[in-house]
Formats: structure tokens, sequence, C-alpha cells
């Protein structure tokens, strides 16, 4: 064997071992990069308001700890919902008011649920996530991680029941489809398509086309198949206005 040609070989061998296949990608990893690049260090110590349709959320965080809002007013004096890491609370004409045991798990859930969606991927590394890469797929020519996402009892709220499949963009690791299964109200299924992505103070926000499939409760990997055969039913758009971030 000639000398330049090892010399290749090694190089060569050496490359490959350096450069790590999209396949080989973690879960974990796929969830921080895309975290990173959606700004969630930015969100970290940040405040976001957000207008959906018509109601006025704001959440506050300070490195773990969250006071997420939801109002009936722009001014919040009307009346104020307020989930923290603690307790849920309901304020009218700024006055504190006592629920019913009964309500509260409902109100805090969808306050949270708001929030939630309107910060993803930020909080897909929570400890109560489970998360675990199912494969690489393309939609609509683009290729994506999928990753399906459950919840540990302990930490993983009312809704732990609940998972998720995101759909992960391999070249920037944005997350354009995401769809889950439910299981309050009865349950169900969703798709969503995310829109109109912009860039807020260095936080990425996108809108939803929200879709149903025609069956109960398929597997969350075929939607993306479905998805693109046409065969999911527009059911609403998540638009949110006036999105700030502080």
């Amino acid at each position: 064997m000639k000398p330049i040609f090892l010399i290749l070989l090694i190089i060569s061998i050496s490359a490959c071992k350096e450069q790590k296949p999209a396949e080989d990608l973690s879960a974990s990893v796929i969830i921080d990069n895309a975290i990173e690049k959606a700004g969630g260090k930015i969100l970290d110590t940040a405040t976001v308001s957000f207008r959906f349709r018509d109601r006025f959320y704001r959440a506050r965080r300070d490195n773990g700890l969250y006071e997420l809002e939801r109002c009936t007013d722009a001014a919040c004096k009307d009346t104020l919902d307020q989930l923290t890491n603690s307790d849920f609370k309901r304020f009218i004409n700024e006055k504190q008011v006592k629920l019913a045991d009964s309500l509260v798990a409902g109100l805090s859930g969808s306050v949270n649920s708001v929030h939630y969606f309107s910060v993803l991927p930020y909080g897909l590394d929570a400890e109560a996530v489970q998360a675990k890469k199912i494969g690489v797929d393309t939609i609509n020519g683009k290729t994506y991680y999928e990753v399906h996402v459950s919840f540990a009892e302990n930490g993983g709220g009312e809704d732990f029941e609940d998972e998720y499949m995101y759909w992960f963009n391999t070249e920037n690791f944005e997350v354009d489809y995401l769809a889950y299964n439910y299981h309050v109200n009865e349950g169900g299924t969703r798709f969503r398509e995310a829109i109109n992505p912009r860039i807020v103070n260095g936080v990425r926000f996108v809108d939803y086309i929200n879709y149903e499939p025609e069956t109960t409760f398929p597997p969350l990997e075929d939607l993306d198949s479905l998805f693109q055969a046409g065969k999911l039913k527009e059911l609403s758009r998540i638009i949110l206005e006036d999105v700030q971030v502080n």
C-alpha cells in the first residue's frame, strides 16, 4: 500500500468517526438544539405577552419559576386567572375570589395549555418529559426527526397521560409539525402545522393550523402520512396576536 494512499485512508476514517450522522442524534440532543435555536435561553428570564382570541395572556419566567396569566381585558382588572409553581388563583376586579376545587383543575389546565403551546419547543427538556426518537421521515420534501414525548406521572401535571409527536427539521431543528393524543373531555387526536414563523426579540413564535383525523387515536407517527394524503380535517387556526417579549 502506497504511503499517500494510506494517509488518505486514515484521514477518511477519522472524518467518518467525527461526523455524527443525523440518525445517530439522540432525542435529548435534538430537543436541546431546538430549544436553543428557538431562543430558549431568553425565555428563561423573560416576560411574554400576547392576545389569543378574546383573551390576553402574560407569562413571567425566572429560571424555573413561572407566573402564567390569562385576562379578559388588557389591563387584567376584570377577570385574571393566575397559575404559578405553587397554586392557581382567580381575581375579579383585582380581588381574589374563592373557587371550588372542582373548577381549579380545569381552569389551570386551560391556562397552562395556551402558554405551553405558545413557546414550544421550550419546556420539552423538563424532568418529567420522556422523549424517544422514533426515526427520520419526510414531509413535503423536507426531512424531519420524529420524536415521541410522554410524561412521568410525578411532575407531569394533570394531563400526564397525554402523548405527543414532534417533527424537528433536520437542518435547523425547527418544529414544523406536531401531533398529540389527549384524554380530557372524552379525548381525541390533533395534528398541527406551524405557519407564520417570526422572531420577536430573539424568540421564535409560530401560529398553527389545527387538524383532526377521521379515526380515533391513530398512531401518532402515521399522522404525517395522513396529512400529506389530505386525510385530515381542518378544525381551527391558532393565531397569536400582539406578541411581545421583554
